[in-house]
C-alpha cells in the first residue's frame, strides 16, 4: 500500500481526491490536513510515502510545506496538486524539492498515475505542466547545454548511465533491473548524482541530463 497524505483547504475538494486515490487499491489516505502546517505536523507523526499538497493553503501554503517536510520528513515524497499552472509556481515547487506536479482540471487518471511513479521513486509532471517546462527549456538551449556539461563532467561514466535513465523517466527499480544491480546500488547512485550536480530532486537531475545531451 502507498500511505498518502492529502492537504487542501476546501473540504469538497479533499473529499472528490480521496475518492479518486481510494478508487486505486493500492492507494491509502491515512490523513487530511486543511492547512499546511497541519500537513506538516501529520507527516511527522503518520509517515505517508507521498503528501500530495495544495499550493494555496492558509498558516502555510503548499510551497513553505514542501520545503519543510523536505527537512523534517525526507522520507515523504512531495506532490503539488494546484488549479494554478503558472510558470512561477511550476518553477518554485521544484525549487523545494517536489517530486511531481498536477492540475486539479487533469484527467484523474494523471493523478493515480503520479502518485505511483512519485512512491516508485520518479517524478512525475501532468502533461501540460511537461510542456511548459519543455518549452523553458528551448530557449536558450545552447547556453544550458554547455553549462550542464560542464556540471556533469565531475560524474563517473556509471553514474552518466544512471543519470541517463534517470533523465528518461525510469524509477529506481527499472533502473536496477536495466542496469542489473540492485535497487539499493540505484539508490546510493542517485544520492551521489544529486549531491556531485548540487540538484534537490530528481526533476532537477532530469533536466540537466537532457540539457547535456545525455537522452535523445
Amino acid at each position: 500500500m502507498i500511505r498518502i497524505l492529502l492537504a487542501d483547504d476546501e473540504a469538497m475538494i479533499r473529499a472528490g481526491v480521496r475518492a479518486i486515490l481510494q478508487s486505486d487499491p493500492e492507494l491509502n489516505v491515512v490523513a487530511e490536513a486543511g492547512d499546511g502546517r497541519q500537513a506538516v505536523d501529520l507527516a511527522i507523526s503518520h509517515h505517508p510515502d507521498v503528501a500530495l499538497l495544495d499550493i494555496r493553503m492558509p498558516r502555510l501554503d503548499g510551497l513553505a510545506a514542501a520545503a519543510e517536510l523536505r527537512r523534517v520528513a525526507p522520507g515523504t515524497a512531495v506532490v503539488m496538486l494546484t488549479t494554478f499552472g503558472e510558470d512561477d509556481y511550476i518553477a518554485k515547487a521544484l525549487d523545494v524539492g517536489a517530486s511531481g506536479f498536477l492540475l486539479k482540471s487533469g484527467d484523474p487518471r494523471e493523478l493515480i498515475a503520479g502518485i505511483h511513479a512519485v512512491a516508485d521513486g520518479a517524478a512525475y509532471l501532468s502533461p501540460k505542466v511537461a510542456q511548459r517546462v519543455i518549452t523553458q527549456l528551448a530557449g536558450g538551449k545552447m547556453a544550458r547545454g554547455a553549462a550542464a556539461r560542464d556540471r556533469i563532467a565531475a560524474l563517473t561514466e556509471r553514474e552518466r548511465e544512471v543519470l541517463a535513465l534517470l533523465g528518461a523517466g525510469m524509477s529506481n527499480a527499472e533502473i536496477a533491473r536495466r542496469l542489473h544491480i540492485v535497487e539499493g546500488t540505484v539508490k546510493a547512485y542517485v544520492s551521489a548524482i544529486l549531491t556531485r550536480l548540487d540538484v534537490r530532486n530528481r526533476v532537477q537531475a532530469a533536466i540537466i541530463a537532457h540539457e547535456a545531451g545525455l537522452i535523445a
